[in-house]
């Protein structure tokens, strides 16, 4: 279990520190929503995770290979509903691959890509489309 604590600083603005390594980072909501935008807003964060926790199971996937990626490089684009209630109706996921990779090592990169644990916990409502940009 990891523990994240979440300090309301004001202003719409939170501090956030992950228990295991102290690390921490802040939160703003974002202009059109009353904020500054001036951080990461909670559904950036979620937007994030998901393109993070895919390069993370790529990595361990194409690792497991001999494969390194370092270099790989991801996008995700977030989109809010245009309607109530507010929430994330769309993440468009762009991943660019560093290095020239078989057929197989590519259908393994899309299958680990689309099983990241951030994939399977959002809801199933949001659209999630993954796209590869092979070297």
């Amino acid at each position: 279990m990891v523990k994240v604590t979440i300090e309301y600083e004001g202003e719409l603005r939170c501090n956030l520190e992950h228990g295991p390594s102290g690390n921490t980072l802040q939160t703003d909501a974002p202009v059109d929503n009353n904020g500054k935008g001036e951080s990461f807003s909670p559904t950036d964060l979620c937007a994030s995770a998901l393109g993070s926790c895919i390069a993370t199971i790529v990595g361990m996937q194409m690792e497991a290979l001999g494969v390194d990626l370092k270099g790989m490089r991801i996008e995700v684009s977030k989109e809010m509903s245009a309607n109530l209630p507010r929430r994330i109706a769309r993440l468009e996921t762009n991943v660019w691959l560093p290095v020239p990779l078989t057929d197989d090592q590519q259908m393994k990169v899309e299958i680990a890509a689309k099983n990241c644990p951030v994939h399977h916990s959002l809801h199933p409502e949001i659209e999630k489309p993954i796209h590869f940009h092979w070297k």
